[in-house]
């Protein structure tokens, strides 16, 4: 159970939870996107497991196909549009504590509705502000995923080493079936290469003609991933390239982590799909545009036996974080930070080891 550790920290002014002979009901608030919620599944696990917690997940409601299979999590709530959509349930809950893995204003105002203790995970916003616009570099050589765990060290809780968790939210056999009915044609018990060419924001997207470029170099098969809004790119770059495989638009998450769950290698941008590759302790190319690897958002692996992981990202560009998040373009106009990266050595890297 949560309890009081050592008299230290109760200086601190956080009022923590003694012991309890019940169990201790948790709610965390991540809401948003696919990477970051991903990103926060080993507090859950750690939470269930070493604290016997009963934990609750809030998340917006386009998300929640992520964690509903997730046996760590008990119950998943989301809301559309509005929190006040949910907020008299959660109210009725009782939660003995918040974890506050968002903390921006919906997340204070679910706090300050449910009225219990609770415990923020620090964004770093100001050290980020300085690393994107003056470059002067202020952040912890720490990973995202132990800064998340950091919110909840109070309790006694130990990193268990175990990486991120990805579980489909229908049986794995019903994934595969859908792959199937889509693409006969791909055979997952066989290698090819797991392309993610999509990403929310332009800047973090590898150009179009280099994913082309990298496709074309390559002799395995390729099967590109992507949402609706990558459709036509992928079908520019599978054009007159028999090997590759376009399934942007046409798949369900879950199917386009189940193909990555089987690929033989996955290349990735800084986006969703790298951290579900991460899960699934996939060997992993991952290529970086404007964001920067000192954000401490890289692929984050179990610590057993991690697979090979190769990153690319151009250093010393004086322009480079140009942002936290992305652009929709380049606001110098060159985006030298994806168009000078070493192409050929990218395809050599995934080339590596193919029999």
């Amino acid at each position: 159970m949560i309890r009081v550790l050592d008299e230290k920290f109760l200086s601190t002014g956080f009022v923590y939870l003694a012991q309890k002979s019940n169990l201790v009901k948790i709610l965390i608030i991540r809401f948003s996107s696919i990477g970051d919620i991903v990103l926060t599944t080993p507090v859950a696990r750690i939470l269930k497991n070493q604290q016997q917690a009963e934990v609750h997940y809030l998340t917006k409601g386009r998300f929640k196909n992520l964690l509903v299979a997730n046996p760590n999590i008990d119950k998943v709530w989301s809301f559309e549009e509005k929190l006040e959509e949910v907020l008299p349930a959660l109210k009725a809950e009782k939660f003995d504590l918040i974890v506050d893995l968002h903390k921006n204003l919906r997340s204070m105002q679910v706090k300050m509705k449910l009225g219990v203790q609770s415990t923020s995970f620090d964004k770093l916003n100001f050290k980020k502000w300085l690393l994107v616009q003056l470059k002067i570099h202020r952040l912890p050589d720490k990973h995202i995923v132990d800064r998340y765990l950091e919110t909840i060290s109070h309790f006694g809780i130990q990193n268990d080493g175990k990486g991120l968790d990805y579980y489909f939210s229908k049986k794995e056999e019903a994934v595969a079936s859908e792959v199937q009915r889509a693409f006969p044609n791909i055979q997952v018990d066989k290698p090819f290469i797991a392309f993610a060419i999509g990403a929310a924001h332009q800047t973090k997207r590898v150009p179009l003609h280099r994913c082309k470029e990298i496709a074309a170099g390559l002799s395995l098969p390729v099967i590109l991933l992507g949402g609706p809004g990558e459709k036509e790119d992928g079908e520019v770059i599978a054009k007159d390239l028999p090997h590759i495989v376009n399934t942007c638009g046409h798949l369900s998450l879950d199917a386009s982590a189940f193909l990555v769950k089987h690929a033989w290698k996955v290349i990735s941008p800084d986006t969703g799909m790298m951290h579900i590759a991460a899960a699934f302790q996939k060997e992993l190319v991952s290529i970086w545009g404007n964001t920067v690897l000192e954000f401490g958002m890289t692929p984050y692996y179990a610590a057993e036996n991690p697979p090979a992981h190769a990153l690319f990202e151009m250093k010393g560009l004086s322009c480079r974080p140009c942002s936290k998040i992305g652009y929709e373009s380049c606001p110098k106009g060159h985006f030298n930070c994806m168009e000078q990266l070493p192409y050929p050595s990218i395809i050599e890297m995934l080339k590596k080891g193919a029999s």
